[in-house]
């Protein structure tokens, strides 16, 4: 399912970040509270992250510099909800300062909450460019964990978990501690994971879903992401993002990246001439001196042809050497491949990247599209992006469109495709083929 705040049409937002605010977050868990019948309803958990170190960026590089950070991590925990909390409702939150908080309701076990609190954890802990590319930093982000009790109101519920926070604070080392004061379940090992992963990859059980691409004139099927799925027999779905997140650690990136790329390259070969691919592009392919040739290697022995195929990649991407990026990605677009700038509008929009890029794509994040059938400044501000990738000669992309307001404003400013909820979620390779009218 999505956002609580996205399908009610939530309007009480954080003014720096966009997400919902601490009185969003006591609205969804009394509307949940409401709900819940008889056990029908599935169980409501909630986390509350708490940014270490958050006072020393201010210090040293500015309250700006503060701002960005928090725009950064608001922009991973919610693209961290998006991936791994598909199957239920959740809410994502600023409650002020470097407080975050994360509610969904979904059915899952305590190991599965503990370990989504901990990949989230890692997942704000890696470096986040300052505002002026000078340096990165780093926040530490301790996790307070809870499963919230029948009928138990909003309040208590913030309350055990803000307690249980500022205990977690004064123990070092400690980045995830339950409110229940409970042991925490055993869960699995990193080095576990880990290996599990690497058995995964090499059984073939890394699945590819791909997330369809729509024209916002005809709703007609012209392209799809291609995303991929791990259903761990402890844990369960695990997305993309946490999915990399393993890898990194286990130092197996590029043997996942490249099994992804095959899976999705394969599946994609009995597709319409006129429906693209797009792939996503990471950190470490692009440090690969050889990823250009290895790619190209890969993409002629597939047989899909590369005017047909986009890649995609983030600022994340191109927090290394941007001239170096630069030059790999215009090898790989001299073969026919398109190059798109994802998630734009939710980092620091650092209109460099347009200048030294060859790209043919914005992809607008979610963030950019939240808000605009209620704010006419959020409208303005799509619609100067528009205009600048009008005259850059680009193609502009909305991501997260879910609701068919939030369609109709983005194809009457200019956006050419979108994809998101409002038509589908992810889906199988055999899905597919059904929604985009393929043969099977």
């Amino acid at each position: 399912m999505t956002s609580l705040s996205h399908a009610s049409g939530q309007s009480r937002r954080d003014a720096l970040t966009g997400l919902a605010d601490s009185e969003a977050v006591r609205g969804a868990l009394d509307i949940w509270r409401a709900e819940a019948t008889d056990g029908k309803a599935a169980p409501v958990h909630a986390l509350l992250i708490g940014l270490g170190r958050f006072d020393a960026v201010n210090l040293a590089y500015g309250e700006a510099a503060g701002d960005g950070a928090l725009v950064e991590v608001a922009r991973r925990i919610l693209h961290f909800a998006a991936d791994e909390l598909a199957d239920g409702e959740w809410l994502a939150a600023r409650l002020g300062g470097g407080k975050f908080a994360l509610v969904a309701r979904e059915a899952m076990s305590r190991e599965r909450w503990q370990w989504l609190g901990e990949a989230l954890g890692e997942a704000l802990a890696a470096p986040i460019a300052t505002l002026d590319r000078s340096g990165t930093v780093r926040l530490w982000p301790r996790i307070a964990l809870l499963r919230v009790l029948p009928g138990e109101r909003a309040d208590h519920v913030v309350d055990r978990l803000a307690g249980t926070l500022a205990q977690a604070h004064d123990r070092p080392g400690a980045r995830i501690a339950w409110a229940d004061r409970t042991r925490s379940p055993a869960g699995i090992r990193a080095a576990e994971i880990e290996a599990d992963l690497l058995t995964a990859i090499d059984h073939g059980e890394i699945e590819i879903v791909f997330q369809p691409q729509y024209d916002m004139a005809d709703d007609r099927v012209v392209g799809a992401e291609a995303l991929a799925r791990w259903n761990h027999p402890r844990i369960g779905q695990i997305g993309a993002g946490a999915l990399f997140a393993i890898a990194e650690r286990a130092e197996h990136v590029a043997h996942l990246s490249r099994h992804i790329a095959e899976k999705a390259l394969a599946a994609a070969r009995v597709w319409s001439r006129d429906v693209r691919l797009s792939i996503n592009v990471t950190p470490a392919d692009l440090a690969s001196p050889n990823f250009a040739h290895d790619f190209a290697s890969l993409l002629d022995a597939s047989g899909f042809a590369a005017a047909r195929l986009t890649l995609e990649i983030t600022e994340q991407v191109l927090l290394g050497d941007l001239e170096r990026c630069a030059a790999t990605l215009a090898t790989l677009k001299s073969r026919g491949i398109h190059i798109a700038l994802d998630d734009f509008g939710g980092g620091f929009c650092n209109f460099r990247y347009l200048k030294l890029l060859p790209l043919d794509t914005l992809k607008l994040d979610r963030s950019m599209i939240d808000g605009i059938e209620q704010d006419e400044r959020d409208r303005a501000v799509l619609r100067a992006i528009v205009a600048l990738a009008r005259a850059l000669d680009l193609a502009v992309v909305a991501e997260g469109i879910e609701t068919e307001a939030q369609r109709a404003i983005a194809h009457s400013e200019g956006c050419a495709v979108y994809q998101g909820f409002l038509r589908s979620a992810p889906l199988s390779p055999a899905a597919f083929l059904k929604v985009a009218r393929l043969p099977a």
